[in-house]
């Protein structure tokens, strides 16, 4: 897991100038506050868990603080949503955002926000392709003019 989270730094600086710098506590992601993942890809195409290279990452934590900003009482963020870029065009970041919501519905959440960057733009199509509408900014980055942010209502999973 470090791999990935100092590849995906190393990534930030090159798109941004500077590593992502918002605060995250490793333990806001341990259940049952949250869900990391790791996504293994035993190269038949499947993410698994057991075996293979890490392939993606992203996790999810409650954020009750957002609560009355996006309605609903039961609100997470997804964070460090990550496909290397020699992995990507393979649906890794589509599997493990799917992954990734069903988990935080099952534990109770009703509507997951995240913050992407406007120079990601395959994030950006990922995250409209698979039902994420604008809202309003939040977090470390709400006063950045390169942060675009995203919410989905889970319920409508169901």
């Amino acid at each position: 897991m470090q791999e990935l989270v100092a590849e995906v730094q190393a990534h930030y600086v090159v798109l941004y100038g500077t590593p992502d710098e918002s605060p995250v506590d490793p333990r806001e992601f341990e259940p049952p506050r949250g869900r990391f993942v790791i996504g293994i890809d035993d190269r038949d195409g499947t993410l698994d868990h057991r075996d293979g290279e890490p392939v993606a990452m992203g996790g999810w934590r409650w954020r009750p603080d957002l609560t009355d900003r996006f309605g609903g009482d039961r609100v997470a963020e997804v964070k460090r949503m990550f496909v290397p870029p020699r992995e990507r065009g393979r649906g890794h970041a589509r599997r493990l955002l799917a992954f990734l919501e069903e988990s935080a519905r099952t534990d109770g959440v009703e509507r997951l926000v995240l913050e992407t960057g406007l120079v990601q733009p395959e994030a950006i199509a990922l995250y409209e392709a698979t039902g994420y509408t604008p809202v309003e900014p939040f977090g470390h980055y709400a006063d950045s003019p390169l942060v675009r942010c995203f919410g989905k209502d889970l319920r409508d999973l169901e």
